[in-house]
């Protein structure tokens, strides 16, 4: 199984991107997936997650402006980030969470830079 993000880039504040991440391979038994990003110098964080049940989740500085969305037939995460602010800059990481009996796998992706000009 492989988690491949891409879409990330510069733009400036203000502009709009959107981060795809394929999955190759079978997960079975997923919980949720996710995106979360890592800003220089900061912990990771969560961004937003979409369950199997599609219930969102959103931290509080991204709501209103992040979207995140799935394609099951293409097997792919997306999340759609608008209004992007200079606070956005950070590496960007889509992650699936599945159980495996009563334990969790986490799979994650390489990650894509997202860079906000001011």
């Amino acid at each position: 199984v492989q988690l491949q993000a891409f879409g990330g880039g510069l733009v400036q504040a203000g502009g709009s991107l959107r981060l795809s991440c394929e999955t190759t391979g079978r997960i079975s038994a997923v919980n949720a997936r996710g995106w979360y990003r890592r800003a220089p110098g900061k912990e990771r964080e969560l961004v937003a997650t979409l369950t199997a049940s599609d219930r969102t989740n959103y931290a509080d500085s991204v709501k209103g402006r992040f979207t995140i969305s799935r394609d099951s037939a293409k097997n792919t995460l997306y999340l759609q980030m608008n209004d992007l602010k200079p606070e956005d800059t950070a590496v960007h990481y889509c992650n699936t969470e599945a159980w495996r009996g009563s334990n969790v796998d986490n799979y994650w992706g390489q990650g894509t830079q997202v860079t906000v000009s001011s």
